[in-house]
């Protein structure tokens, strides 16, 4: 079976407490976005419990047993004692260390996969509960819809936002940020209003409310990701913010945006759905 794994963006990021168990609650909005790799899963009917990937593109250079798929395997084990012997081709065009969830959707993407492969008759909740466990952002990628996240990321509310009437382009400059490293020095700050208040708000007006909590501490560490963020309203961009915990910057324009400064950089451009 041969899927295409999406990434998202993350519109408004609020850090907005730390939690007793040392991570943070948080406030966004994730929104889908068609920068895709490329998953292949072939089962091997003959043998049992266990999995082979093999990376294609751009390379994750990490053991198998830190790939997230190959711990989405384990954990369908885990419930399931046995499962048909996997070989997986992973082609990987978006960046990783980006704050794209490229690594959770992989992960969604192949749990989806194995439930169809071979009749698991998970349900969508308990896919959700599954995906959780491998990354705050991984349940998202479940159902795909636009939504409001909260608490850790995980705690899901489908919105309304569309912005298929613009082009978002988004810039990755090659830096690779863990979600740990962005994390540090960062200050939570509660707010008197709620993101969803800001989204119903004009889009024109979005860059003076919607704020990412990292860019402050990503932008005095890495200076390139601000100046990223600073040639797209330069562009015209409408409004531009770094994706969750960085590296990636995007931007949502009115009119195709100007590529020429930004082709040394790994990028992608979503274009308007035709209506």
């Amino acid at each position: 079976m041969l899927v295409f794994s999406n990434s998202k963006i993350n519109i408004g990021l609020w850090i907005l407490n730390k939690r007793s168990d040392g991570y943070h609650n948080i406030e966004t909005i994730f929104y889908p976005i068609q920068w895709q790799d490329i998953i292949e899963v072939i089962p091997n009917l003959q043998q049992q419990n266990q999995i082979e990937i093999f990376n294609y593109g751009l390379q994750l250079n990490i053991p198998l047993e830190e790939n997230i798929i190959f711990k989405a395997y384990q954990l369908l084990l885990k419930k399931f004692h046995t499962l048909p012997s996997l070989k997986v081709y992973l082609y990987k065009q978006v960046p990783f260390g980006a704050g794209l969830g490229a690594g959770s959707a992989n992960a969604a993407y192949f749990i989806k996969i194995c439930n169809e492969l071979f009749d698991l008759n998970l349900p969508k909740e308990e896919m959700f509960v599954l995906a959780s466990q491998l990354g705050a952002d991984c349940a998202f990628f479940i159902e795909n819809r636009v939504s409001l996240a909260k608490e850790k990321g995980d705690v899901l509310y489908p919105i309304s936002l569309d912005l298929s009437s613009y082009y978002i382009l988004i810039i990755y400059p090659n830096i690779n940020i863990s979600t740990k490293e962005a994390y540090q020095n960062c200050i939570p700050k509660k707010r008197d209003f709620s993101l969803m208040d800001v989204i119903n708000k004009p889009i024109y007006e979005w860059k003076h409310y919607l704020e990412n909590d990292f860019e402050k501490n990503i932008f005095d560490k890495y200076p390139l990701i601000k100046k990223i963020k600073e040639k797209l309203y330069q562009k015209n961009a409408i409004y531009s913010s770094m994706s969750g915990s960085g590296s990636a910057v995007f931007g949502i324009f009115e009119h195709l945006p100007e590529l020429d400064e930004f082709k040394e950089y790994p990028h992608f451009l979503q274009s308007p759905k035709i209506q």
